[in-house]
C-alpha cells in the first residue's frame, strides 16, 4: 500500500532545518513542507523558495504558525536547544507530530516537562539522535545480538570531536558558553551516550565523569597575539592551527570548499562577506579571548546493572574524523572506526571484517553516516503509516540517555559518582 504523502512544518531554517528540508526536496513523493518559521530573513526565504512556499506561509516566529488551526501533520523543531520547550509544548497541544533536534532542551527539568507532555497528547515523537539510524549502528547492533562476541564486558569510545571543529562550535560559535546553550556533553556528546546506551541494551546504573577546559582560554594566548585573528601578527597568526583565517579561508575558502562550516559565518560565501565576518564577528575571534567555558576534553564511565562498563572520551585534540569504538565480549572483541567492524572470535583466532560503507554524496542523506536521512524516514514512515516501530529515538529512551548525561555534568562538577535513577 503506498504511503500517504505527509505535510510538514519546518521551525528554524538554519544547519539543520535546511538540511532536512533539503531531504524533502529529495524526496519529494514522501513528504512536503508546507510552512516555515525563521526569523532571519534570508534562510527563511531559501528554504521557502526551495519548496515554492506561498509568502504568506513563510513565518518570523513559530507563534504565528501555533496560534492557527491544525494544517500539516508534522512539525520538525530545529530551533536552538534553548528554545525547543516552548514550540514543542504549543505544538504538541495542537496534535502535530515532532521531531526535535537533539538535545530534547538544557534542563533535566525542561525535557522531562517535554517527554511528560508529548507523551499526555500521544502523538508520534521522535529526538534526532543520528546515530541510532546509521547502517552501521544497525549492522553492529544486529552482529552483537546475534552473540558474535558474547556477552559485552566493557566497551572503549573515542569522539574526536576535532581541533577545527571545537573551535568553529564550542569556543567561537553558539555552543560555547554554559549558560547560552548547554554543557559541552549535552550539547554534543549527547549522541555517544545514547549511542553507547542503545548498543549495550541495558541500563546503566552509576556515573562518573571528569573534564576540564585546557587551552581555550585566557592564560594560553601567546604572547604578542590579537584578540582577532584578522588583527594577529603573520608570525603569530601563521602557526597557530586554531587560526580563524587557516580554518575558514586557507582549509577550505582556498580550496573551493564552501559549505558547512564556512556559510555559517556568513549567508553568501564570498572572500569578501567572509573576510568582513571574520573582521566583524564571532568566528574571527582569537580562541584565547573568547567568552566559552564549555569542556575541550572530558571523560565519563559508566557502569551497567550487570556489572558491565563503558568509557566514552571526548576530546577536542584529536582529527581522527570518525568515532572510533573498541568493544570486549565473553568470547571475542570489537574493533571499528564507525564503517569497519573488524571481528576477532577468541575460540577459533578467525578474524573477519564488515564493512558497512555507504557513498557519502554530501547530501543531508547521507549526512552522519546515513543517520540524518534515517531519522527523517523513520519519522515519515511513522506519521505517514502510524506504525512507530521504525522510531527508535523516542521520549523514553532519549530522556534516559540525557538523564545519564546530566549526571555526568553533576559528577564532572562534584568529583562524586552518581546513581542512575
Amino acid at each position: 500500500m503506498e504511503e500517504k504523502r505527509v505535510k510538514l512544518i519546518i521551525i528554524g531554517c538554519g544547519g539543520r532545518g535546511s538540511g532536512y528540508a533539503k531531504y524533502v526536496e529529495n524526496f519529494p513523493g514522501k513528504a512536503e513542507i508546507v510552512a516555515v518559521a525563521e526569523p532571519r530573513d534570508f534562510y527563511r526565504n531559501q528554504v521557502g523558495d526551495w519548496h515554492n512556499i506561498p509568502e504568506n506561509m513563510r513565518f518570523r516566529t513559530w507563534e504565528d504558525i501555533a496560534a492557527m488551526p491544525k494544517f500539516a501533520d508534522g512539525v520538525l523543531v530545529c530551533t536552538m536547544d534553548e528554545l525547543h520547550e516552548a514550540p514543542v509544548m504549543a505544538f504538541a497541544d495542537k496534535g502535530y507530530h515532532i521531531l526535535l533536534e537533539k538535545p530534547i532542551a538544557p534542563t533535566l527539568e525542561a525535557c522531562r516537562r517535554i517527554v511528560a507532555k508529548v507523551k499526555e497528547k500521544g502523538i508520534i515523537f521522535a529526538v534526532c539522535h543520528v546515530l541510532r539510524y546509521t547502517q552501521f549502528t544497525k549492522q553492529l547492533k544486529k552482529l552483537l545480538v546475534e552473540g558474535v562476541i558474547g556477552d559485552i564486558v566493557s566497551i572503549q569510545h573515542l569522539e574526536p570531536v576535532g581541533h577545527w571543529h571545537q573551535c568553529h562550535s564550542f569556543v567561537r560559535g553558539n555552543w560555547r558558553n554554559t549558560k547560552e546553550s548547554c554543557f559541552m556533553l549535552l550539547a554534543k556528546c549527547c549522541h555517544d551516550v545514547d549511542w553507547l546506551s542503545h548498543i549495550m541494551g541495558k541500563k546503566c546504573s552509576k556515573i562518573h565523569s571528569f573534564g576540564s577546559l585546557f587551552e581555550f582560554r585566557a592564560d594560553k594566548q601567546p604572547a604578542g597575539a590579537a584578540d582577532r585573528c584578522t588583527d594577529c601578527p603573520t608570525e603569530i597568526e601563521s602557526f597557530c592551527p586554531y587560526s580563524a583565517l587557516k580554518i575558514y579561508m586557507r582549509d577550505r575558502m582556498a580550496k573551493g570548499q564552501n559549505g558547512w562550516p564556512t556559510n555559517v559565518l556568513t549567508p553568501e560565501v564570498t572572500p569578501a562577506s567572509v573576510t568582513k565576518a571574520l573582521k566583524e564577528g564571532p568566528y574571527g575571534r582569537c580562541v584565547y579571548k573568547c567568552d566559552n567555558d564549555v569542556v575541550d576534553n572530558q571523560v565519563v564511565n559508566m557502569t551497567f546493572e550487570d556489572g558491565s562498563t563503558t568509557q566514552m572520551v571526548m576530546t577536542a585534540f584529536c582529527n581522527e574524523g570518525a568515532r572510533q569504538t573498541r568493544i570486549f565480549g565473553t568470547k571475542g572483541s570489537i574493533v571499528t572506526d564507525s564503517t569497519l567492524i573488524h571481528i576477532t572470535n577468541f575460540l577459533t583466532g578467525e578474524k573477519r571484517t564488515v564493512d558497512t560503507k555507504i557513498l557519502n554524496d554530501g547530501s543531508i542523506n547521507t549526512g552522519h553516516g546515513g543517520g540524518d536521512g534515517g531519522v527523517m524516514d523513520a519519522f515519515i514512515h511513522a506519521v505517514a503509516t502510524g506504525d512507530t516501530s521504525s522510531i527508535i529515538s523516542g521520549a523514553d529512551e532519549t530522556l534516559e540517555s540525557h538523564l545519564m548525561c546530566f549526571l555526568a555534568e553533576e559528577s564532572r562538577l562534584t568529583g562524586e559518582v552518581r546513581e542512575v535513577k
